[in-house]
């Protein structure tokens, strides 16, 4: 069953998604894009804001609107929250003669507001790299806390191409709670996916969606029209691993920075290295942090250096990863085509036109 909120009830389900100290995270504008960071009321939100996005750009601009949500994905994710940027592992303090190890602190749950389709699909990935084989503590106690409220896409961007990657633009699965932003008048038609959602529905009593029931279906199915960025997945796997000595990576390097944007923005990426740091009083903290396999250092090897000194097998590496060899890992692509790595390359760099040329027949 669907429901109505109204605009103006949005502020009570914050105040449910607030309940019991949760951190409500979710988009606001911060230094000229739309981020994700805590929100304190329904004024955070970076309503009349929409973003105009391409290779290489974004910007934001007046929708004149009264909407939320008429935005797509900005240059952060769950990534963020789930996997964070840097994590203190422990510390070690000195006492005496020995020593104790002081672990850190348990994060408080969060309620993560406006994940799109690509979002979610990109959490379901991470779960398969850090819950998989063998569990990341640190990423399993945030997941088993996290409550997500999904958003429809309503519109697209050029950088978009979620349809070819089979994660969006709909919403179908993943969430605990789905809202989609309808116009004149101004409401949402709320969708349950989990019994912590279905709670959260019971307290604020809302309405069926009546007429509206079937917005979501149509708000999805504008949006994949819009949609005109694809790549060709068949067979994908296979073409790339035949392509390592494709023309294409020297030409690309001669376009790539080796900055890492691509991978710092990409919602899947998970690569990271580890810091010991000690003080001059003997403390001593470990800290994990986000590595990059655009780095020369995260393949380097004792008394050998980097295996991928050059640019090009660094870039090699990050796609023919992501779009080819994570299938042996993970059983599933590294890619969901939220457009991201395209955005945010300050080259303009486009993940889906350099996936092609390096396939090109010769």
């Amino acid at each position: 069953m669907r429901y109505l909120l109204p605009a103006e009830s949005l502020g009570r389900l914050f105040a449910e998604l607030q309940h019991d100290g949760r951190r409500l995270i979710g988009p606001t504008v911060r230094d000229g894009a739309i981020v994700l960071d805590e929100l304190e009321s329904v004024a955070d939100l970076p309503r009349g804001q929409h973003d105009q996005q391409a290779p290489g750009h974004y910007r934001l601009a007046d929708a004149h609107t009264p909407l939320h949500f008429d935005h797509t994905v900005g240059p952060q994710s769950a990534k963020r929250w789930l996997h964070p940027p840097t994590l203190r592992l422990f510390r070690a303090r000195k006492a005496g003669a020995s020593f104790t190890v002081e672990p850190p602190a348990p994060p408080p749950p969060i309620a993560l507001l406006g994940a799109r389709a690509c979002d979610l699909a990109a959490i379901a990935v991470q779960d398969r790299v850090f819950m998989g084989d063998v569990t990341d503590p640190h990423y399993a106690s945030r997941r088993s806390h996290l409550l997500v409220v999904a958003v429809q896409c309503t519109r697209s961007n050029p950088t978009c191409f979620c349809p070819s990657m089979g994660t969006g633009p709909r919403v179908t699965t993943g969430f605990d709670l789905c809202l989609t932003e309808l116009d004149a008048p101004h409401r949402f038609i709320l969708e349950v996916g989990s019994p912590a959602g279905r709670a959260i529905v019971d307290r604020l009593h809302l309405p069926p969606a009546g007429a509206d029931a079937s917005a979501p279906e149509a708000a999805a199915a504008r949006t994949e029209a819009a949609i005109e960025k694809r790549l060709n997945t068949v067979g994908l796997k296979e073409r790339l691993r035949a392509a390592l000595d494709s023309p294409a990576w020297d030409d690309v390097a001669q376009r790539c920075l080796g900055c890492a944007n691509c991978t710092m923005v990409c919602p899947t990426c998970f690569c990271t290295t580890v810091d010991d740091l000690t003080t001059l009083d003997g403390h001593h903290d470990r800290i994990r942090r986000w590595d990059s396999c655009f780095t020369p250092e995260s393949s380097h090897v004792h008394g050998h250096g980097p295996v991928r000194a050059e640019l090009k097998d660094r870039y090699r590496q990050w796609l023919t990863h992501k779009l080819s060899t994570w299938h042996d890992q993970f059983d599933t692509s590294g890619c969901v085509g939220c457009g991201r790595c395209i955005t945010w390359c300050p080259a303009g760099i486009d993940i889906v036109a350099e996936a092609e040329r390096a396939t090109e027949a010769p």
